[in-house]
């Protein structure tokens, strides 16, 4: 079982209408549309993550060699 742990915060009043709204509307605790919100923004924020470390390294001509090397290497495997 997961370990819980308890935190205070403020947040908007009319987000936290919404939130009332929404877990009465669908039978659920507040902390558990709270919790699967997180959950999605922070797979949100780590795409961005990537998105952003691609970016730079397509900018980069040493990883782009190396990518290139990579590709020569792998294209010939497929050839044996």
């Amino acid at each position: 079982m997961k370990k819980s742990s308890v935190i205070t915060t403020s947040l908007p009043a009319d987000l936290v209408i919404l939130l009332g709204r929404y877990a009465a509307k669908f039978n659920l605790p507040k902390n558990k549309i709270l919790e699967e919100a997180l959950k999605l923004y922070f797979d949100r924020l780590k795409k961005a993550e990537y998105t952003c470390s691609f970016r730079k390294a397509a900018a980069d001509q040493e990883m782009q060699s190396i990518a290139e090397e990579g590709l020569a290497d792998y294209l010939k495997i497929l050839d044996e």
